[in-house]
């Protein structure tokens, strides 16, 4: 954000653009080799059904907070995704997808920014939560693989508790991050719908990477040297995105979103939390 004048300079704007739009998307694409459907099978009906509707329910809350706050929808819609899946790259992805405006790249970075810090926070109350709350070992690795928004954050509460409660959650996490796919995908057609005939309607093409990459690595095709290769470029392309969106955003542009984002975050990650205690309680799924 510090260098904020060079995203004009004529020499590095091009460049600063396909890393903030072309890169992104092929960090969330190469997301995919962590993913083995197997290993999300294993969770059982009961958890899978809990995550999706917990996913998808935040997503609205977020939609109709964002209303109540006099905001977009669209930016409901982003804060929301970010803290219902996978945390800062749930928030690329998606906003890969969402109507640009002036203030996108803006709102995207201060997103970004607050889901990872709300992320780390959740990484030290949650697991302090837990036996206050009576959880088993198995229950908490639902819980915490189902309400911390960022994957490293959900490994690292877990085994705090216990190697099963880590493990679980690991599996519980991956749900979520596959969940990114049909969600960014609906949110690519409902927002298409309003554009001019003949406009293109194919999905993003980094979600074809990404579902490609999974099923190859569920198959056992991915060596573990070539799965781990894999998520270290994804996690370097998200970072160079992230970069490249800071280098596109100004301090002052950023001070005048205000204080709604933080308060839809806040309120998403709360409500998700509460849902998924709820939700664990009205499906007996607490040892």
């Amino acid at each position: 954000m510090a260098f904020n004048f060079l995203a004009a300079h004529p020499l590095l704007r091009d460049g600063v653009q396909f890393t903030a739009r072309t890169v992104l998307r092929l960090g969330v694409g190469l997301l995919g080799a962590r993913i083995a459907w197997t290993e999300i099978a294993s969770l059982g009906a009961a958890p899978v059904v809990l995550i999706v509707v917990a996913v998808g329910a935040t997503i609205a809350f977020g939609a109709c907070a964002a209303i109540l706050l006099r905001r977009p929808v669209v930016e409901g819609v982003l804060t929301g995704g970010a803290v219902a899946i996978c945390g800062a790259s749930a928030a690329l992805a998606i906003a890969a997808v969402l109507p640009r405006s002036e203030r996108s790249s803006q709102y995207t970075l201060l997103t970004v920014v607050g889901v990872t810090a709300l992320s780390t926070l959740a990484m030290i109350l949650y697991p302090a939560a837990v036996p206050l709350l009576g959880l088993g070992d198995a229950a908490a690795g639902i819980f915490l693989g189902g309400t911390i928004h960022d994957v490293a954050q959900v490994v690292g509460a877990g085994y705090m508790i216990s190697p099963e409660t880590g493990i679980t959650a690991t599996y519980v996490k991956l749900l979520r991050v596959t969940l990114l796919v049909p969600v960014v995908l609906a949110l690519a057609l409902a927002y298409r719908q309003g554009a001019p005939a003949g406009a293109n309607l194919v999905p993003p093409w980094f979600l074809f990477l990404f579902v490609a990459l999974a099923t190859v690595n569920s198959a056992g095709m991915v060596p573990p040297l070539a799965a781990e290769t894999l998520a270290i470029v994804s996690r370097s392309c998200l970072v160079a995105a992230i970069a490249a969106l800071g280098i596109m955003t100004s301090f002052g542009e950023l001070a005048a979103l205000g204080w709604r984002p933080i308060a839809l975050l806040g309120a998403q990650t709360a409500f998700l939390a509460a849902l998924m205690v709820l939700g664990l309680r009205l499906l007996g799924i607490w040892t």
